[in-house]
């Protein structure tokens, strides 16, 4: 997720119960398992667990 630093994805993220959700994120850091986000879903920052990201793909 480094990579991804400062750019706006769309990740299929797990969450604790086990429901998946589409969200468009926008990394604004990674330290070790988490990712420190903007979710345009929920329209603040939000911490997202590596493990629990199932699939991250580019922005359109």
């Amino acid at each position: 997720m480094e990579k991804y630093v400062g750019q706006t994805v769309t990740i299929i993220y797990q969450d604790k119960s086990g429901a998946f959700s589409k969200r468009r994120v926008r990394v604004l850091a990674v330290d070790g398992g988490r990712i420190k986000a903007y979710c345009y879903s929920a329209r603040g920052p939000r911490l997202f667990l590596a493990e629990r990201i199932m699939a991250v793909q580019p922005a359109a």
